[in-house]
């Protein structure tokens, strides 16, 4: 007989227990009214709600791991990254997508939430309009292969050698080692020159003014002379000397070389002019200044 209680207050006890655990999933988290009269919604948001959205997720994610395997089992290595960073971004689109479709598919007015939030959402839109922004460039940058890691970049008067580009900002390091961070809506905003998409070999410049009245083929065998002495300046293409234009003040020349580091191009420019000062005092030749005859007039 007492074996027989003592089942009976068990099974009295589990019903306890599971009522308890039905209505702790009943217990309405959100529950409020949008609207009046015929218009009114009620938006009511119960914990298993939560527990069913969770679960979905859970099994979303597991859905699309397997999916990027299948994707990018066969792929290089190179596109496995790009792929990997838009996967990134259009997996959060596709957990809201699977989020609206559960709450709408357990009877919760999916628009009412939105209606009630629309003010939210706009302030929200507003101030993330960059970052959207930024995130469909980095998508472009991704696709059509405009800029990769390794490429030498000038944007906005910044000159960068590209080390990672991920979906809302490039990572750049420019000569003297400072990191550039370039928000990627900045390639739609400005004009980008890529200077090594055609490869890393260069045409650089500098250019000098001399004194009228000096010896011009002189000039030219003195530029192409400090040009062929430069370890960093290549013998093919050979160095150019133009003739560009006669100056208020000066005659101008445009020494063209070549080298195969553009990204410290400003190196040998800086020692082909210590080089071209130097030969032009050895011989003579004057680098003028800007000089201007002031005429007074007395009546």
């Amino acid at each position: 007989m007492s074996q027989d209680l003592s089942k009976i207050e068990s099974v009295i006890k589990d019903n306890s227990l599971w009522e308890k655990f039905v209505d702790f999933l009943e217990y309405r988290i959100i529950d409020f009214t949008y609207g009046t009269g015929d218009d009114a919604h009620d938006i009511v948001l119960k914990v298993k709600y939560v527990l069913l959205v969770v679960l979905v997720i859970i099994f979303t994610t597991y859905l699309l791991r397997w999916v990027k395997r299948l994707v990018t089992r066969k792929m290089p290595d190179e596109d496995k990254v790009k792929f990997n960073t838009v996967f990134s971004f259009g997996r959060w689109i596709i957990y809201l997508i699977v989020t609206l479709v559960v709450f709408d598919s357990i009877g919760i007015n999916v628009t009412a939430i939105f209606a009630a939030s629309a003010a939210l959402l706009i302030g929200v839109g507003l101030a993330l309009q960059t970052l959207f922004q930024d995130i469909i460039s980095g998508i472009f940058i991704l696709i059509d292969q405009t800029v990769h890691v390794g490429d030498i970049i000038e944007i906005d008067n910044k000159v960068g050698r590209v080390e990672e580009i991920k979906l809302r900002t490039t990572r750049a390091v420019t000569i003297d080692n400072k990191v550039l961070i370039i928000p990627n809506h900045m390639y739609l905003e400005n004009s980008l020159f890529n200077w090594t998409q055609n490869g890393s070999i260069t045409r650089e410049s500098v250019t000098v003014g001399v004194a009228y009245g000096s010896d011009v083929q002189l000039v030219k065998k003195l530029l192409l002379e400090a040009a062929s002495n430069h370890k960093l300046v290549l013998e093919e293409p050979e160095p150019l000397v133009l003739f560009t234009d006669f100056g208020d003040s000066s005659l101008n020349f445009k020494l063209v070389f070549t080298i195969d580091d553009s990204f410290r191009g400003i190196i040998p420019q800086s020692d082909l002019r210590f080089e071209i000062d130097r030969l032009f005092r050895s011989h003579n030749v004057t680098i003028p200044f800007p000089q201007r005859d002031v005429h007074i007039k007395q009546n």
